[in-house]
């Protein structure tokens, strides 16, 4: 319940973030008033010894969020994802938190399984092992299955981890509220719909059949990708605080050592990196938005392996159709189309100056690409991008800041792999490709047989439709002048129009 008695919750917030030197670093972030900075300290100082010391070694940031808990972990790296919200600075410092927290008993977890699954756990396992990973919401397991011997990774939620985020949770709410009431400067940066996105994620990481549903979509948009491969779930042992998944051996992905001694040529596995990601951002619409070294393995064959699918990215296919093409533009130095795009898709308003628009962009393209070819980053190419846009009236796309996110992640990867990696030519085989399939005539046939596919499906209520469209056209003229056709009617023309063209392009094509 959000309301007063979360008050105390946020003076040891404040306390803490005062004691440990974030306070400063906070308010620069979100770019205080001074009256608002006042305030903060003189509320903050009195109490700052009720605050977290945290370890003195980290940055202020993480090492008050990591003082905090986890409820605090968890929204400090959601709002890495967001430098439009915390900018750039702080967004970096949080990228670096580490989720790491100390495990919970391995008789806990034993409880929790056979709780979830209705059976115990030596009838579901001969092997049930201590924990060897742990983090803010859950801990891993390596296990064995008793009916076929398969080595497996059982996840399992931290006991009362629901309530306690919940209490958080509530505190944060009832903050984002003091905000738009007593900091109106801060409501451009809507705290609540920040709070609100935070609150979904997490709902979405403490149910793990959420994140099992999400690893079985990954699963079935990629099994066809030459040297990609993610654990397999198992169903019949995963529940809502508990999911199974395939043992993943591999070399970690941040071992160049092992890598190298496994005889891993790691440019080629760094172009992977980077393909692999935009062939799923751009064909799919779905990725991978967590792509860090603590997620990815590598098998002996060279396959990269992936796995904790606590965070996705979906872009709906238009989206990905205007990425695209603002990304090819850019490889091809093509301001103006660039431009034209950004108007097309109603991203920038209609009544700024194309033109002007197109020189700002080269602004943003030129100096990149004056760049030697290693240092060149598509990453940092949107990050310019966004203030570009923002400053010509762009509202901000959260789906495209995670994806501009998990580029400077991925790129960071593959980068580490081979520091001498030029990402524009290994990108452009990707982007053109999804280039030539999503726009040109063969995107615009298959756009027709959709629209036609939707149409069949409304077909024996077409007739219906059409004549109360004329009927209430014909009450409708005689009450105004006769300007044309309703939208209504120019509507149904359209449609019309539409499918004639799909039967013409498959009687011609076919």
């Amino acid at each position: 319940m959000r309301g007063p008695h979360n008050i105390w919750r946020l003076i040891r917030t404040g306390a803490t973030l005062e004691r440990t030197g974030a306070m400063g670093v906070v308010l620069d972030a979100f770019e205080a008033p001074r009256a608002v900075r006042i305030l903060a300290h003189t509320l903050g100082k009195p109490f700052q010894w009720l605050g977290y010391k945290g370890n003195p070694e980290m940055p202020p940031a993480t090492r008050a969020l990591t003082a905090l808990g986890p409820a605090y972990i968890k929204f400090g790296q959601v709002l890495s994802t967001r430098p439009d919200v915390v900018g750039g600075d702080l967004a970096q410092q949080l990228r670096v938190l580490q989720d790491k927290l100390p495990p919970f008993s391995r008789d806990a977890a034993m409880a929790e399984v056979e709780r979830e699954l209705g059976q115990s756990v030596d009838e579901l396992f001969t092997e049930f092992s201590e924990p060897i990973a742990a983090a803010s919401i859950a801990q891993v397991h390596r296990a064995r299955l008793a009916d076929t011997g398969q080595d497996v990774a059982v996840k399992v939620l931290r006991p009362g981890i629901e309530r306690a985020f919940r209490r958080d949770i509530d505190a944060f709410y009832f903050a984002a509220r003091i905000i738009e009431l007593f900091a109106p400067g801060a409501r451009r940066l809507r705290p609540m719909d920040v709070i609100t996105h935070f609150d979904g994620v997490v709902q979405g990481e403490l149910d793990l059949r959420l994140e099992s549903a999400a690893a079985s979509e990954f699963a079935a948009n990629t099994g066809d990708d030459e040297g990609f491969r993610l654990p397999p779930i198992l169903w019949n042992h995963s529940a809502r605080r508990v999911m199974t998944l395939g043992w993943a051996d591999g070399i970690a992905l941040g071992d160049n050592d092992a890598l190298d001694a496994a005889g891993i040529d790691r440019a080629v596995l760094a172009q992977r990196v980077l393909q692999l990601f935009l062939k799923h951002a751009l064909r799919d619409g779905y990725f991978h938005a967590d792509m860090h070294q603590g997620n990815l393995k590598v098998a002996t064959n060279g396959d990269l392996i992936a796995y904790d699918f606590g965070i996705m990215g979906h872009i709906d296919e238009y989206t990905r159709r205007v990425y695209a093409e603002i990304l090819f533009g850019f490889i091809q130095r093509d301001y103006k189309r660039i431009a034209e795009v950004h108007f097309e898709a109603g991203y920038v308003p209609a009544d700024r100056d194309v033109d002007e628009f197109a020189r700002a962009l080269r602004a943003v393209g030129e100096p990149i690409f004056g760049m030697d070819a290693t240092r060149i980053s598509m990453g940092r190419l949107l990050s310019y991008l966004f203030e570009v846009t923002e400053r010509f009236g762009m509202e901000t796309r959260t789906e495209l800041i995670l994806l501009q996110r998990t580029m400077v992640v991925v790129e960071g990867v593959s980068r580490s792999l081979d520091p001498h990696m030029n990402i524009w030519e290994v990108a452009k085989p990707v982007v053109g490709d999804y280039i030539k399939q999503s726009i040109g005539p063969r995107a615009m046939l298959s756009d027709l047989l959709k629209t036609a596919r939707v149409m069949s499906r409304f077909g024996p209520r077409l007739p219906g439709l059409v004549e109360s469209a004329l009927i209430a056209q014909t009450h409708d003229s005689a009450q105004r002048p006769n300007n044309g056709p309703s939208p209504v009617i120019a509507g149904l023309l359209g449609l019309g129009l539409g499918v004639a063209a799909t039967v013409a392009a498959v009687v011609l094509l076919g």
